[in-house]
């Protein structure tokens, strides 16, 4: 038989023979089903016990049918995402096992010592320090980045190490100069950034580099008319407080980005009563045809505002949506 190719959603391979051999046989017996999917009766057992748990299955006097692939697909899709997510915020919240680990130490064992405040002149190790910086962020960061326009390249470096950020919870607050909103491929990467979740300010006073990161670690360039000489990496809590009260300083002056792009741009801050009704039917209904039914509207407009839906949370697919949705508290 086949390798498990469901087993990316959460079946076991003994689960997913079951489901598949329901598709082919509805009202199918499972009594001896066992013997010819070659496993064990316990296990097939099991199998029937976890997948009419899942309701991927249901029985009636003995006989049994399998769910609608769409929906099976899309509820264990939602489940695995749920729990991805949730390993996700337990691996950013580190600290107490840390703080475990490291009384098995001996007293007498001094750890290595970090610079608080050191020089880094090569360009590939600045980008590797900050995509590591980005990567392990659990609370805030905090960027100042006085750019006219962002290349095609720095966007898609950028863009999955802001979305991760953002889909585990960790704020970004972002400063840019008025010239950003004036270059096409630039303004739309912060459009979509402000429409998953990150806050974005204006400010024509802005005029240094500077990232924040956690409250604790601060990268500024060694001399700010030219970066190509490199970066101050500090973890020096004066120097990085200081830092932190100048942004803070800019960040209280500068012009919300929602409100010189129009409210079109400001994408998903709140949801108007269709749109909320869309999304609770495209959560909580089986197909298209009967959500559209129970929205009140026609199957084109009601697939044409989840699509909507979907590219303001940034999803790729229903399942995602739905977990974004709730995350933001709008379902």
């Amino acid at each position: 038989m086949e390798a498990s190719e469901m087993r990316v959603l959460g079946l076991s391979a003994a689960e997913e023979h079951v489901y598949r051999h329901l598709l082919r046989n509805p009202g199918a017996q499972l009594d001896d089903v066992h013997i010819l999917l070659r496993h064990s009766a316990e296990t097939v057992r099991s199998a029937v016990r976890r997948l009419r748990a899942l309701q991927i299955i249901r029985e009636d006097g003995g006989a049994a049918w399998a769910s609608e692939p769409q929906l099976v697909v899309a509820r264990l899709a939602e489940q695995r995402l749920e729990d991805l997510y949730a390993e996700i915020r337990v691996l950013t919240h580190l600290g107490p096992i840390i703080d475990e680990l490291t009384r098995e130490m001996p007293v007498t064992a001094a750890p290595e010592t970090v610079p608080t405040v050191e020089r880094i002149s090569d360009v590939k190790e600045i980008r590797t320090r900050l995509d590591e910086l980005a990567f392990f962020a659990r609370t805030e960061v905090l960027s100042a980045e006085p750019y006219d326009a962002l290349s095609v390249e720095n966007i898609e470096h950028a863009r999955p190490l802001d979305m991760r950020c953002l889909r585990r919870g960790v704020t970004i607050r972002n400063l840019v100069r008025p010239a950003a909103l004036e270059d096409p491929p630039t303004a739309a990467y912060l459009t979509e950034l402000a429409a998953a979740g990150a806050r974005i300010r204006v400010s024509g006073e802005l005029t240094e580099l500077m990232l924040v990161y956690d409250q604790h670690t601060a990268l500024v360039p060694i001399d700010p008319k030219d970066t190509s000489k490199g970066a101050l990496c500090a973890r020096e809590t004066g120097l990085v407080t200081t830092i932190i009260r100048h942004f803070e300083r800019l960040w209280d002056s500068a012009d919300e980005f929602s409100s010189l792009t129009g409210p079109a741009e400001s994408a998903g801050a709140e949801l108007s009563e269709t749109q909320r009704k869309v999304l609770v039917s495209m959560c909580a209904v089986g197909t298209d045809e009967a959500g559209a039914r129970a929205s009140g509207m026609a199957l084109r407009t009601y697939r044409r505002h989840i699509s909507a839906l979907m590219q303001t949370l940034g999803a790729g697919n229903r399942a995602h949506a739905a977990l974004l949705a709730r995350e933001r508290g709008w379902i």
